[in-house]
């Protein structure tokens, strides 16, 4: 009964299953691309330049107005990352990104260290743009203040629901409020511009204070401590670079032409995010914007304090009220869709990472629960990881962007530094190849545009690292760190399982014909699944029939094959599962068996392998539990399960040391002499 209420539940919130053919309808037209892709990037316009005129803001009123070159360069920086992603997306169109880009061009390590600062940064970008948006929300709303944090953790859990409905049900859900978001800051600056062009422009509601400046920073930007300001100016403004990666990782979501369409995505992306940004910080000059980040002791009016009732709203909250007066209608929707663009900025990482996941989990450096797509063909478990390592981040700094934020940006840096280098050790190698004089003039400009943006991004990485390390930066180089060793170690759980599970000698795991009717459930012929056929065979069954479960063509190709090499004289019967429902396909054909034969008892063998310690069992589903309980209720079926203990091969198979047959076996090669066990 629990398990039909929950079933039900999750058919209401999630919706019924799709066929694994109906993937190529959830492909992404560019008009839904964009702002699922491209949110993160423009959200970046509601919080990159606050925190580049709150960095300057520390030596004063007269650096403040520098805010606007520091703009102009990292606008440089980003049209220069925008064109080098255009290169990727053609030339690595699968799907892998940076990570298979640094891989095939660097080396694995490499490879790895990109995808684990990958990972970090899609959980940071949740974390910091939920974080971000609660505040907007309870600075519209005051009496919500004091519950930032269980407000973003509604939002994360929200996002997560929508995405698990389906990558294109999610995006037709955000596509309208990210247009009304750009349209309401197009207006806003369109609006500004024409008002400070005719003398009628307004004032921001803190164009009436002074900045006082911070200790040490007296003289303004002059001299060491002045160069190093304004490379933390530049640092937090380069937020306006995350999420461009997001769309090479997302290539095979387009629909056909795929490379086409992601890079035109891209190039959308990137003159929109630019402008926003440049405008803003424009108009905040022309109307007096003043950001800090403690108004009490940074404002003066009148040469005094202002004391602690003064507040400061964010930048485009202040350009809004200087464009269209405090309190308007259109003050209201700029103020509104900015708030919750800053929460759908999040989605941009609810496709990024559960694609990297994937590939990551295919390449056997993250759990295989990550690989298979769930029931409405996203990849629900990467959502799922993903949801659960944000609210953590969130709680644990209780949702404050100012502590979050730092944390920020080195990630998708060092992502963009490896992968500029990456790229143009391609075109070094495609250098190497015959080519007409055209297509080698094509190469030579493509690498010099990753050269120049491998020089540009390891700057702004270094420039990072300098600024942003004590204020939080090294949390983030600890967390990449562990990611990495944890591709590392679930790489080597893989590969040890591998070389445990793979048949050598397929004579050697043949048994004698027996007399028992029986199945055997398998997912393909690895040693636990003939260890089962063995102890079929063993029973002596009056039919023996192999049973296997696939979702697809290359599922059914991979079996056959497996089963056409291992000689196995057993009918091998194929169960097709478009739903990927196993437990019910299995289910549906043994209840088919009994009715058709009621008199006769059924044995159904189900391989088993055990890992050697509890914790290894995360890496691995647990599909085999969930159908044995679903088999005990069908009426007249025996079920036997065949465990196959890994590293104990010997034990497994009945052999004993030659020399001592008292010593423990030894599964490692060459180490002991074996024999038959014929006692």
């Amino acid at each position: 009964m629990l398990s039909h209420v929950l079933a039900r539940g999750k058919r209401i919130l999630i919706g019924r299953p799709m066929r694994s053919d109906a993937a190529g309808h959830q492909l992404l037209p560019k008009r839904i691309a964009l702002p699922i892709f491209a949110s993160d990037a423009l959200s970046s316009v509601a919080y990159a330049p606050d925190e580049i005129l709150l960095t300057l803001a520390l030596a004063g009123g007269m650096a403040a107005l520098q805010s606007i070159w520091v703009g102009v360069v990292v606008a440089c920086v980003l049209a220069v990352v925008v064109l080098s992603y255009r290169q990727t997306v053609y030339a690595y169109p699968s799907g892998g990104g940076d990570y298979e880009v640094v891989t095939t061009n660097l080396g694995r390590t490499w490879g790895l260290v990109v995808a684990a600062a990958l990972l970090v940064d899609y959980i940071l970008t949740v974390a910091v743009s939920i974080s971000s948006g609660a505040a907007y929300l309870t600075t519209a709303v005051p009496f919500l203040a004091g519950n930032e944090v269980l407000i973003a953790v509604g939002l994360v859990v929200i996002l997560a629901m929508l995405n698990l409905r389906g990558t294109k049900e999610a995006g037709g859900a955000f596509a309208v409020p990210t247009y009304v978001y750009m349209f309401a800051i197009a207006l806003m600056i369109v609006v500004g511009a024409v008002e400070f062009f005719t003398g009628t422009l307004g004032t921001a509601p803190t164009a009436r204070y002074e900045l006082l400046p911070a200790h040490g920073y007296t003289d303004g930007l002059v001299g060491l401590g002045g160069a190093f300001l304004l490379m933390r100016a530049f640092s937090s403004g380069c937020a306006a670079l995350t999420g461009v990666e997001a769309i090479s990782n997302g290539v095979p979501m387009f629909r056909r032409p795929k490379s086409k369409n992601a890079a035109a995505t891209l190039a959308l992306l990137g003159g929109i995010a630019a402008t926003m940004m440049l405008s803003i910080l424009l108009l905040s000059r022309a109307s007096g914007v003043k950001i800090v980040e403690d108004p009490a002791t940074q404002l003066l009016l009148d040469g005094a304090p202002v004391g602690e009732d003064v507040t400061v709203q964010p930048a485009i909250g202040q350009i809004a009220s200087a464009v269209f007066g405090s309190g308007s209608p259109l003050f209201l929707l700029v103020t509104t869709v900015t708030g919750l663009i800053l929460v759908l900025a999040a989605n941009t990482a609810f496709n990024g990472f559960p694609t990297l996941a994937s590939v990551l989990s295919k390449d056997s450096f993250l759990p295989r629960q990550l690989y298979k797509r769930g029931d409405r063909l996203a990849y629900s478990n990467g959502i799922v990881v993903l949801s659960l390592a944000a609210i953590i981040l969130i709680i644990a700094f209780r949702a404050e962007t100012t502590r979050l934020i730092q944390l920020y940006v080195l990630g998708v840096f060092v992502s963009f530094t490896l992968s500029q280098l990456g790229m143009v050790r391609h075109w070094n190698r495609a250098l190497r190849s015959r080519q007409s004089g055209i297509e080698r003039g094509a190469v030579l400009r493509s690498r010099a545009v990753n050269i120049i943006g491998f020089m540009m991004t390891g700057v702004v990485l270094l420039i990072v690292l300098i600024t942003k390390f004590a204020h939080g930066a090294w949390i983030t180089l600890i967390m990449i760190g562990v990611v990495f060793l944890i591709q590392l170690g679930i790489s080597h759980h893989y590969r040890t399982i591998r070389s445990q599970l793979r048949v050598d000698d397929w004579s050697a795991k043949r048994a004698l014909p027996t007399r028992v009717r029986a199945l055997v459930l398998v997912s393909g012929l690895s040693k636990p699944s003939m260890r089962a056929v063995a102890a079929a065979r063993a029973s002596h069954p009056s039919a023996l029939e192999l049973v296997s479960v696939v979702a697809d063509a290359q599922e059914e190709a991979k079996i056959r094959k497996e089963w056409e090499e291992s000689g196995l004289p057993i009918p091998l019967t194929l169960l097709s599962s478009p739903y990927r429902d196993l437990n019910q396909v299995v289910l549906q054909y043994v209840r088919g068996r009994r009715r058709r034969s009621p008199g006769e008892m059924l044995i159904i063998y189900m391989p088993q392998f055990i890992v050697r310690h509890w914790w290894e069992n995360i890496m691995h589903n647990q599909t085999a539990g969930r159908l044995r309980r679903a088999l005990v209720n069908v009426p007249g079926v025996v079920i036997t399960t065949v465990p196959w203990k890994l590293g104990e091969d010997a034990e497994v198979e009945g052999r004993q040391l030659i020399n001592d047959p008292f010593k423990r076996t030894d599964n490692r090669v060459g180490a002991y002499d074996f024999k038959k066990d014929e006692g």
